[in-house]
């Protein structure tokens, strides 16, 4: 497990992938992040068990928790903590394993599709969460259905308009966050509808555009039925690291960690250097699962 949480961004912006602005990401060490509280006894290659996110047949109808009731809970409610590693956010993952999670932004942060990242992870038989935006989906409609029917793969919820979540506006990296408690409700609970309509059930996990919540917000999610991932390794500093950068990362990244990167910027280093990485890692027996594996 990771003791201390190693954000490896080298002075790069771990929004950078979705929003092409901001300050450096953080570097050095944190206090010691959530992890995933199930067994994460999977093995490298695809999992025995159906796909979290496996289209199902006939159509769901996604049933949140009434979004009064949940207003009325905490609408008056004022954060006191906020940023990427909070109560509830997880970073970690047990038994040694290695969660790799890689975002598709969408809009702004770009709609594009890196096949050969997601190549790469196929010709290696390593299982990954990706979390997409609405916007992401609705721009790339045939790798959606693609990467839905592919067992090896999770689809994670990556927010509607791809803000930090917050119940008071707050920003990262100069993107607004979600205005108040309503606004941080229908960033979730919007595009959960649309990848619960597309994919048969609801999505169990999300992660805010950024990756910064309030700790109201992260209650807000578990309210809808989600767990918040976070991150202990940035694997690609926003899809702006280097082929090498990339690699030297992933490779080094501990036992137990979440790795989070980007799936949407194919002309970036973050395929080619997984290309690089995943056989050192392989050959040195390293496990990979899927969050809720």
């Amino acid at each position: 497990m990771v003791g201390r949480r190693t954000v490896l961004a080298a002075a790069l912006g771990l929004a950078t992938g979705c929003a092409h602005s901001g300050p450096p990401a953080d570097v050095g060490a944190r206090p010691a992040p959530s992890s995933v509280s199930a067994s994460a006894s999977a093995s490298v290659g695809p999992s025995p068990w159906p796909s979290p996110s496996a289209p199902r047949a006939g159509s769901v109808t996604f049933a949140p928790p009434v979004r009064e009731e949940v207003l009325a809970r905490y609408g008056g409610q004022r954060p006191t903590q906020w940023g990427t590693d909070l109560a509830g956010v997880v970073a970690e993952v047990p038994d040694g394993a290695l969660a790799l999670t890689f975002d598709a932004c969408g809009g702004p942060g770009g709609d594009g599709y890196d096949a050969a990242l997601i190549d790469t992870l196929r010709r290696h038989r390593v299982p990954a969460t990706l979390f997409l935006n609405a916007r992401w989906i609705d721009a790339n409609p045939g790798p959606f259905g693609e990467l839905a029917a592919d067992p090896l793969f999770e689809l994670g919820n990556h927010g509607t308009a791809h803000r930090p979540l917050s119940v008071t506006g707050r920003s990262a990296y100069g993107i607004t966050g979600t205005a108040d408690a309503a606004a941080a409700y229908q960033e979730v609970a919007d595009n959960a509808a649309k990848l619960a309509g597309l994919l048969g059930r609801p999505p169990r996990w999300f992660r805010s555009g950024t990756a910064h919540y309030d700790d109201v917000a992260v209650r807000i999610v578990g309210e809808l039925g989600e767990r918040v991932a976070g991150f202990a390794v940035n694997g690609d500093g926003g899809a702006t690291f280097t082929a090498e950068q990339v690699a030297r990362t992933v490779a080094a990244a501990p036992p137990g960690s979440v790795v989070i990167s980007h799936f949407n910027h194919p002309d970036a280093g973050t395929g080619p250097g997984y290309a690089q990485a995943l056989p050192r890692l392989l050959d040195a027996g390293r496990r990979f699962v899927r969050l809720s594996d």
